[in-house]
């Protein structure tokens, strides 16, 4: 297929000249026939029927080879890039070049990852946060406990406070016009959370239970809703009910109602390992982000931008997915939050560079220290993702290649290795 490729002047694109044999081509031609005469009417043939040769003599000999291109140089651009050992990540331009029935050939611009070179991946200095365990840390694991143990209960002697949950009608109008969206009966509102429009908590703050009064407000300039964004409003409220968190005593009942131990003091040794474990988890993660850090400076060379676009898209779309799991998709979720595909991309650019140059630098490495994994090492993952996703190893092997899961194994082990080697301060 190859018949020949060329390094241009930008480091990381070359030409390749790419050729479609006729037994290739001519198959190609014969499914396009197949797709396109149920479609085709040829005077003297029943619709669908006409052959190949009629259509081609009626509409012209090259009748299909729109269509067999399309299907074919796609695998012959995959074949001829592995031939000449390209890690091709987009494609700039296609070139058509002769076409006949003895096959084509093109020639295609393409984009390469880079290879790099890095050095100083062995002995990166990090920081080790401190996983002991205070008694304020403590403390503060038990005050979670009784928050989720609270009850509500409701405050018949004292006007609204930050930290209560005031149960409200309220009605929005601007210029004197009541705006969609800008109602509800009965809303619990957590006061002090600052989950609605600046200062509409605040206005609430002071009044008791039964008042009804207007508060003034201004919508912020960046409101997702372009016909508030700016404007001045004022709500209606009816304050109905003021309900605050009563949290259970600390003691020896409370150990037990909550838990397993019988006792304060038990139970704080208990909690003081949640904490530890916790700590460890992120005195670890802390570890790999410095780490993550000091190795994408390593990246210095050149790295296309489309390698930042594909990942991008990637990250896109399994967010997709997550959503879709979730019973939602991306043009739904995109339409509630007012944001489009432009910000999405936005938002993931500087993650998706931060993963593009990790995987570089990881990959150069796996090369400069020559890893290796074993076939037993692979069939073990696959053995690993299917059960992690409730499949069979043939499935999860029509998924993934063994190739690229062999890379996957041998980038980890090379984290692995800067890992090991890293010095803590």
């Amino acid at each position: 297929m190859l018949n020949n490729s060329t390094k241009l002047e930008d480091a990381n694109k070359f030409e390749l000249e790419v050729a479609v044999d006729k037994e290739t081509f001519t198959a190609a031609t014969t499914k396009a026939y197949k797709k396109q005469v149920k479609t085709i009417n040829i005077p003297g043939f029943r619709k669908g029927k006409a052959p190949k040769h009629i259509i081609e003599r009626m509409y012209g000999k090259g009748v299909f080879y729109d269509d067999a291109i399309q299907d074919t140089y796609p695998a012959a651009l995959g074949e001829a890039a592995a031939e000449a050992k390209l890690n091709v990540v987009a494609v700039e331009d296609i070139d058509i070049k002769e076409v006949s029935d003895d096959g084509y050939s093109f020639t295609a611009t393409v984009v390469v990852a880079p290879e790099l070179t890095v050095d100083g991946y062995k002995g990166i200095e990090v920081e080790k946060k401190s996983t002991e365990v205070t008694d304020e840390q403590v403390d503060e694991e038990l005050q979670a406990v009784r928050e989720r143990n609270g009850r509500m209960v409701t405050v018949e002697d004292r006007a609204a406070q930050n930290g209560d949950t005031a149960v409200i009608d309220f009605e929005g109008f601007v210029d004197g016009e009541a705006f969609e969206g800008g109602k509800a009966e009965n809303y619990n509102l957590r006061l002090g959370d600052g989950n609605f429009i600046p200062g509409f908590e605040e206005a609430i703050v002071g009044h008791e239970t039964g008042e009804e009064f207007t508060i003034d407000v201004t919508f912020p300039e960046d409101y997702n809703a372009e016909n508030l964004a700016g404007k001045a409003a004022q709500f209606k409220i009816k304050l109905h009910e003021i309900k605050t968190k009563e949290l259970p005593e600390v003691d020896d009942e409370f150990v037990k109602d909550v838990s397993e131990k019988d006792t304060l003091e038990e139970y704080k040794e208990e909690l003081k390992e949640k904490v530890a474990k916790r700590l460890e988890e992120e005195a670890e993660k802390d570890f790999d982000n410095q780490l993550t850090d000091k190795l994408v400076e390593l990246a210095t060379e050149e790295i296309p931008e489309a390698m930042y676009t594909n990942e991008v898209n990637d990250m896109i779309n399994q967010f997709d997915m997550q959503l879709r799991s979730q019973g939602m998709n991306l043009d739904t979720y995109c339409q509630y939050t007012g944001m489009d595909r432009g910000v999405l991309e936005a938002t993931y650019k500087p993650q998706a560079e931060k993963r593009v140059k990790l995987r570089l630098v990881l990959e150069a490495i796996v090369r400069q220290e020559s890893i290796e994994v074993d076939s037993a090492a692979v069939e073990e993952e696959y053995n690993r993702l299917a059960e992690a996703y409730n499949m069979k190893s043939e499935e999860v092997k029509n998924f993934i290649a063994e190739e690229a899961l062999a890379q996957d194994l041998k980038v980890d082990k090379a984290m692995q290795l800067v890992r090991d080697s890293a010095k803590t301060k």
